[in-house]
């Protein structure tokens, strides 16, 4: 049974709770747990008191649907009252509280997230979960249909939980009714899409998903043209578990439009940017070479890049291997030096600095400020004059 710093004391306030969802999910397979969710039939205003009686913080994180966040030795446990549907949109669902637990599991979207359990361990599974996660099936909670109309993420659920859970064929009544539902997709806000994308891309293996994305239709919907085979060789070549590495090798297009359209952060965007440059040192390249890529990106990016422009031969290893005992060179000079050796600021200044630092470049990066200084005056000068 999984235990965590403050479960027992949460359990003590509220012993009718039962673990629900990932949690219990993520327990039978051995996979590690790092939060817990909980569900209760007691009414939210209910679960707020026995909280804070015990001794326990309780904040109303999102009380319209019944959810309260108890924070127990610095650890947050949402609990959520028991929920039946009342009206449902295919975005966002109004709902009243109930005290049936098969009435609860019965609106959540897999049978493998369908689970609950109690403290003392008893497994409650009323559509055959267990039985699926043991076969590697990805299965709705009844109609799968119906699951989707009520929220249209759940199409890119289905993926993301058959690219981390599923073996062998996916389940015919799931995928026919993605197909006939995956227009749903273009409802949902880019937030929640760019959230399952990455989820996906975090999968160990996230090929044979993607590529029931590309049979479905819904993958040409999300990313247009995506290269799956070319994420299948980055896979194969063993890069690191990256989502935007991933993305980067399935190919964004224009990487301005890709972060405008699904709203990635700045950080994000910055850094697709980054990898998605064609300049690439090969392994044959001697440590002058390296040295020119790094002053244009440090040794971590350049390590990402080699995995999307190299191939599996050790040449590449070696590349990467040799990259991290290389420092970072920095062009030594900046206007200020220009000024003192007496150029005016302008666009003359410029024209010296971007000369002097290409000749910088060529020579492998390892003049200092001095030898660039007196290259400004000895041969700069020579074209034309300083001022």
């Amino acid at each position: 049974m999984i235990t965590l710093p403050g479960m027992d004391r949460v359990w003590d306030a509220l012993p009718e709770a039962r673990m629900v969802g990932g949690a219990v999910r993520d327990m039978l397979v051995g996979c590690p747990v790092a939060d817990v969710d909980f569900a209760s039939p007691l009414a939210p205003e209910v679960v707020i008191k026995r909280a804070r009686a015990a001794g326990l913080k309780a904040v109303p994180t999102g009380l319209a649907h019944g959810t309260i966040t108890v924070v127990a030795e610095g650890q947050g446990f949402e609990v959520t009252t028991l929920r039946r549907d009342v009206a449902t949109d295919g975005r966002h669902a109004v709902v009243e509280f109930t005290d049936d637990w098969r009435e609860d599991a019965s609106r959540r979207d897999f049978t493998i997230n369908a689970m609950s359990a109690t403290r003392d361990g008893t497994i409650y599974d009323y559509f055959g979960g267990r039985a699926d996660l043991a076969a590697g099936r990805v299965r709705f909670v009844g109609e799968a249909a119906t699951r989707i109309r009520e929220d249209y993420l759940r199409v890119l659920r289905f993926f993301r939980f058959y690219a981390r859970y599923a073996r062998g064929e996916p389940d015919a009544e799931a995928v026919a009714a993605i197909v006939a539902l995956r227009e749903g997709v273009k409802s949902l806000s880019a937030e929640r899409v760019w959230s399952e994308i990455k989820l996906i891309l975090k999968a160990a293996d996230p090929v044979p998903a993607l590529r029931l994305m590309v049979g479905t239709g819904v993958l040409e919907l999300l990313l247009p043209g995506a290269d799956v085979e070319r994420l299948a060789g980055l896979v194969a070549r063993g890069a690191p578990v990256d989502s935007l590495l991933r993305v980067a090798a399935l190919g964004p297009g224009e990487v301005a439009d890709f972060a405008k359209r699904w709203k990635l952060s700045r950080a994000e965007e910055v850094r697709l940017e980054k990898l998605m440059r064609r300049e690439m040192p090969r392994p044959e390249d001697d440590d002058a070479a390296l040295r020119r890529a790094l002053a244009a990106d440090d040794a971590a990016v350049l390590m990402d890049r080699s995995w999307l422009y190299g191939d599996a031969g050790p040449g590449w290893e070696s590349l990467r291997a040799r990259l991290p005992g290389l420092d970072r060179p920095v062009f030594p000079l900046q206007g200020r030096d220009l000024a003192a050796l007496g150029v005016s600021p302008g666009p003359r200044m410029g024209v010296l600095l971007r000369m002097a630092q290409d000749w910088w470049l060529a020579g492998g990066c390892v003049a200092d400020a001095e030898a660039c200084r007196a290259w400004v005056l000895e041969e700069a000068g020579k074209i034309s004059p300083l001022k």
